[in-house]
């Protein structure tokens, strides 16, 4: 492990507070679209993503690979997204929720260039994990003030 701070990342999300905390720690994380999956049988949607450690306290930055779930998920649009282009990366900005968290509503996971992908839940039911080790990267994510 490179930080002190290099336990993985495990969170769950049933309600808005903890879906922002979710949303925090996946901002400037990026998504290739082939690691995009919408599982029908299993209701489920998939996201594999390099996530940058807002939460690593050391001098030096890191990303690690991590997994989004979403369960009892009904159906799934793509706006502004190409999915033709499988290699290509979609950089994370925010999710929003919009409905009932025990009954269902409307996950929005945005992405920079204005894509984003809504899946229509029967619950907010979210899992993000982190995969393997943390790696160094002189890459840190900047942002234009508003």
């Amino acid at each position: 492990m490179t930080g002190d701070d290099a336990k993985p990342l495990k969170l769950r999300a049933r309600d808005v507070e903890d879906l922002a905390v979710v949303s925090a720690a996946l901002q400037d994380a990026l998504v290739p679209l082939g690691d995009i999956a919408h599982l029908p049988d299993e209701k489920t949607f998939l996201l594999a993503v390099n996530r940058f450690r807002w939460e690593n306290r050391s001098d030096q930055a890191e990303r690690v690979h991590a997994g989004l779930r979403f369960d009892a998920v009904r159906r799934v649009q793509y706006r502004d997204i190409d999915l033709s282009n499988r290699s290509r990366f979609l950089a994370f900005l925010t999710i929003a929720f919009d409905g009932d968290e025990g009954q269902g509503g409307a996950v929005v996971i945005h992405f920079s260039g204005g894509g984003a992908i809504r899946l229509e839940v029967g619950g907010l039911y979210c899992v993000l994990s982190d995969l393997g080790e943390p790696w160094p990267t002189q890459w840190m994510p900047e942002h234009e003030p508003e």
